[in-house]
Order: C-alpha cells, then sequence, then structure tokens
C-alpha cells in the first residue's frame, strides 16, 4: 500500500509511519520542507506542499492520503493562536482538496483527523458516530470547520478520525498529566465528573491501519477507547499505576487563572463510544485506562 501522511512527523504521524514501514507499506511523508536530517530507510520518502503544488502527480498512484496536520491545541488560547489552531487545519484539508482535483486517479480515502469535540461539551450524554454534532465552545467551532473541509475532499471514502486524548509514555499531554502524581500532588480536577474520553497511541495507530485495510469504513469514526472515564477516575488510576495519593484537588478557578479559556479542555469534556470500530470488529489492546496504565508506566501484561 502506498499512503501519503501530512503531519507525518507529529506525535500521531511518527507511529503511524513507523507501523506502516514495519508491514513493507510506502511512505510519503507531507511537510512545509524536508527535513534537514534524514535517515534513510526503505520505502520513505518526503514531499514538501509547494512540491505537491508544482508537481502534483507526486499523488498518482496512492492508495490513500491521511492528514493529521493541525497547530497543537496545548497553548494558551490567545486570539493569534486560535487563530492559528483554525488556520492550520482548514488550510492542509482545501489543500488536500485543491490537490485532488487535479488529478485524473485520486486516492481512493482520505482519512482526515478530527475530534471528540465535534459533539461538544456534556456532563451526562453519551456520544457515538450516528450522534449528532454541536457547536459549544471554541474547539467544537474548529471541528465543525474542519469536517466540512474534509467533506469538500474529492475522494471514494472519506474517514472523519474523531480522536480523544492520546496517551503515550513519552509524548503527548500524557506525561505532562502524570507530574503532579510524580511530586505527591495529584488530584481531582474541578470537581472531578467531566468525561475524558482516551485513546492509547498504539490502538489509534492500529485503528487508522484497521481503516486503511477495511474498504467499507467511512465517515465519523471515534478514536477513543470504549470504556472512558471521569476526571476523578482517571487520576485515581494514575496514582494507582504509579503508587502515589490521589488527593489533593485542583479547584477550577484556579486552572482558569493559569490556562485561561484552554481550562474548558479539562473542567468539561464528553463521553464518547467508539461504535464504529467495535460494530466492524476492531479490537483495542488497550480497553480500560487500567490497561493503558500497566503499559504506560512499563508493567504491561503483553
Amino acid at each position: 500500500m502506498r499512503v501519503a501522511i501530512a503531519g507525518g512527523t507529529g506525535f500521531i504521524g511518527s507511529a503511524l509511519t513507523k507501523a506502516l514501514l514495519a508491514r513493507n507499506d510506502e511512505v510519503w511523508i507531507i511537510s512545509r520542507k524536508i527535513p534537514k536530517a534524514q535517515h534513510t530507510r526503505a520505502g520513505l520518502q518526503h514531499v514538501t506542499w509547494s512540491g505537491l503544488a508544482a508537481n502534483p502527480s507526486f499523488l498518482e498512484g496512492m492508495d490513500a492520503i491521511v492528514n493529521l496536520t493541525g497547530e497543537t491545541i496545548n497553548q494558551r488560547w490567545t486570539a493569534a493562536a486560535k487563530q492559528r489552531v483554525l488556520d492550520s487545519r482548514l488550510t492542509a484539508a482545501s489543500r488536500i482538496a485543491e490537490l485532488l482535483i487535479t488529478q485524473k486517479h485520486t486516492p481512493p480515502l482520505v482519512i482526515n483527523a478530527s475530534g471528540i469535540s465535534a459533539y461538544g461539551i456534556s456532563a451526562d450524554g453519551i456520544f457515538d458516530e450516528t450522534s449528532p454534532t454541536a457547536v459549544t465552545d471554541f474547539l467544537s467551532k474548529v471541528i465543525r470547520k474542519w469536517e466540512q473541509a474534509a467533506d469538500a475532499i474529492p475522494a471514494e471514502r472519506i474517514v472523519k478520525l474523531r480522536i480523544g486524548v492520546v496517551l503515550d509514555k513519552q509524548a503527548g499531554a500524557f506525561p505532562l498529566m502524570a507530574i503532579p502524581y510524580r511530586l505527591f500532588g495529584g488530584g481531582k480536577i474541578g470537581i472531578g465528573k467531566q468525561w475524558l474520553s482516551w485513546i492509547h497511541l498504539e490502538d489509534i495507530v492500529r485503528l487508522i491501519l484497521f481503516c486503511l485495510d477495511n474498504d467499507h469504513i467511512k465517515g465519523p469514526v471515534n478514536a477513543s477507547a470504549p470504556v472512558p472515564v471521569t476526571n476523578d477516575a482517571f487520576g485515581r488510576a494514575i496514582g494507582k499505576a504509579m503508587g502515589r495519593p490521589h488527593w489533593f484537588p485542583v479547584p477550577a478557578v484556579f486552572v482558569r487563572a493559569l490556562l485561561g479559556e484552554m481550562a474548558d479542555m479539562v473542567l468539561y469534556g464528553q463521553r464518547a463510544l467508539p461504535s464504529k470500530a467495535l460494530d466492524n470488529g476492531f479490537i483495542f489492546r488497550y480497553p480500560t485506562i487500567d490497561s493503558a496504565m500497566l503499559e504506560l508506566f512499563g508493567r504491561s501484561k503483553a
């Protein structure tokens, strides 16, 4: 299989690239510039957005494009930062659409990253891929526009991967989330009842491969574990895995003072279920937060 990955040098993209190469697929990384220090690997190529614009035929013969491009949301949400978050996502999706319009033979599949925030924030709702989307906060507004941009991509099959919080021991948000527990100061944030829809990095990579290999999967796909947890339960699982107390609550007012509007990410949430993945036979390697924590802290049963 020949797969082009926009955002292939990022957190999820790097892990996906490694998994594709391990099964002898050919990978093309699309980025703003070619990395200066490239490790030559069989099956791995790089191309820039400007190179694609000059020669769109690079995409001829691709079996799929995976678009993971997007400015990180893990920053203080100033007006300028919010605009960068939105623009980076819309620009990448629009570029892919413009490139594919010029092709005689377009890749049959585009997997476009999205987010669980598509459903808005809710204290008691349960959402799967059949649930209506909502616009209740900044992230849900971004997701609405991002998915609309993805819908304009001319491909036979479009998968909108609604990604939850991705857990990995070395990268992403989790190492920062574990710091208070390492310092014996972990506890619930705010009321602690807000839902967290999460997924282990290994499972999101496996789910993307599953979507690549199963031609009947299309539309929204919730990339989240089958057992979401509350913030309080998530913290207790970290404490249990690390042998640390879960006792120091962080008041919502303090979180808002520290993070500003970005505090919405940790003070509110949504309870999403991966119904489409499960209904199509996908098996999560880490379905529960306890099983994920065993691996994250180096005590996997595998």
